[in-house]
Parts: structure tokens; sequence; C-alpha cells
């Protein structure tokens, strides 16, 4: 049982709200952490190791098929009451459980693109939320890979993670580390670069679903400003979603899912 928040075995969760802390810290240690049973079996799942799991009382009945994981794998568990929790982490843990993982080595870009036919590119989306639920409609809408640029928000942030329901670790990714260098090396694989942005001539997404080349990359850019300039000059064609209603524009997450199940297999037949 842990008494306190300063308890230096739970030092992995101090602090979990402080964001500009965290997104040092966590890379810097090696690790990174999961919320809720069934991320946490993901995480496993993906054959992620777990460093620990913290719970409340109250879920060691209903977690224990989580807790016996734990242990199997040599993973202390530690047990908190919700006010130490809450005092630790900075939030009420209403999911039953954290657990802290080791983040896995980046992949190689090439070992990524092996098998891909469609990727999903993120470039410096900067806001946790939307680089989760790109991850969760690419894992859903059959999207094969997703590169993040070199200041994207960490795939691995805790609230990237919960949004995206653990198909971060479903979905193979990497930090392209030249940007927009990596559209040179992405048309070298075999790839069309496809901007979504808006422009004079962009073409519309249906058009490019009709006329799919046979492997695609769909870069979308950060909230607000969208992509870079020197990016849509970069990119083989630029692509917009026909709106209506005197809007221009989705929010970057919504604008994936739309151009995601426009282009998945099958989808133009």
């Amino acid at each position: 049982m842990v008494e306190s928040p300063e308890d230096p075995r739970v030092r992995d969760y101090l602090s979990l709200t402080d964001v500009a802390l965290r997104r040092v810290v966590e890379p810097a240690e090696g690790l990174y952490l999961a919320e809720s049973a069934k991320v946490i079996s993901r995480a496993l799942g993906a054959r992620h190791r777990m460093r620990s799991l913290l719970l409340t009382p109250r879920w060691l009945t209903d977690l224990a098929p989580l807790v016996q994981r734990a242990v199997a794998a040599g993973a202390p568990v530690y047990v908190a009451s919700p006010e130490v929790v809450r005092a630790m982490t900075g939030f009420h843990l209403h999911r039953g459980a954290l657990a802290s993982m080791h983040r896995p080595a980046e992949r190689p870009l090439a070992d990524v693109l092996a098998a891909a036919r469609t990727v999903a590119v993120l470039e410096d989306v900067v806001d946790h939320t939307n680089v989760g639920a790109v991850f969760r409609s690419a894992a859903g809408l059959g999207v094969d890979a997703v590169l993040v640029t070199p200041r994207c928000a960490d795939p691995l942030y805790r609230r990237s993670v919960r949004v995206s329901m653990g198909t971060v670790f479903q979905v193979p990714w990497t930090r392209l580390p030249d940007w927009p260098g990596g559209v040179a090396e992405l048309q070298r694989l075999g790839f069309t670069v496809a901007a979504l942005a808006l422009a004079d001539d962009a073409v519309p997404l249906q058009r490019l679903a009709a006329e799919r080349p046979e492997r695609l990359a769909v870069v979308l850019g950060t909230e607000g400003d969208g992509l870079s300039p020197r990016a849509v000059a970069a990119a083989d064609l630029t692509v917009r979603i026909p709106m209506a209603g005197q809007v221009d524009s989705l929010n970057v997450a919504a604008a994936g899912a739309v151009a995601f199940w426009a282009l998945g297999p099958g989808r133009a037949s």
C-alpha cells in the first residue's frame, strides 16, 4: 500500500497533468503511461513491457486478471487511496488503473513502410487529443502507418494513448527526422504524396479516390494554420474535401477520418 504521493516507488506517476514536464520526462526516462484496463491490455498485447501498475483498492477485484498479468511479468503493483492517487497524479483516477510502461524504441522508417499502401503524415499537430483521434481513425479505416514530424505531439503521451483507445500500439508509426525533407524520402519509396489543404489547384477528394495511386501518403496539417507552404510545395498534389454551409475546412482529426474513409481499401469501387 502506498501511503504518500512522495513515495519514490511511484515517481513515474507524479504530476501527470503537467504537460510540459511530462513530455520531457517520459521520453528521457524511456517510459509512457497507459490509462484504463483496456488500453493497458492493448499495450501488453503489443508486447510492450510494464514497469509498474497503480490502482485504487476498489479495483483490486474487478481488475484481478490485469493484476495477475502484471505480477506474472514481474512488475510491481501499487495500491493507493483515491486521495493519494489524486495528490500524486493531479487528477481523479476514473478508469481504474494506470500503468507505467517501457517506451519502445522508434522503428526505422523503412520498416514501418515496408508493407504500407496508405500512410498518414501529421505535420506539427500539437494537440494530443487530435493525435489520438487520428490514430483511432487510421486503425479503423485501413491506414497502414502513421508518420509524425519532428514538432508533432507525442503519440505515446497519456492523453493521445487514451483518446486512441490504445490503437497507437496497433498502427505502425515513427517520427520523421526531417521535414519537409521527408516528402522526398516518401516519393523515393514509391509513394504519391497528397497534401490535404485549401488551394486553388486542389483536386476534390473524390477524384483522388477514383484515381488512387498504388501507394499514397496523405499529409495533414497543424491545427489552425494547416499545412506549411513548404510541405504543400513539396507534395505531388493538393487535395481538398468539398464543403458546404460556408464552412471552409474541418478539424484535423475529422478531416483525416473523412480522407481515410474515402481512400480506404476498395472504397472507390
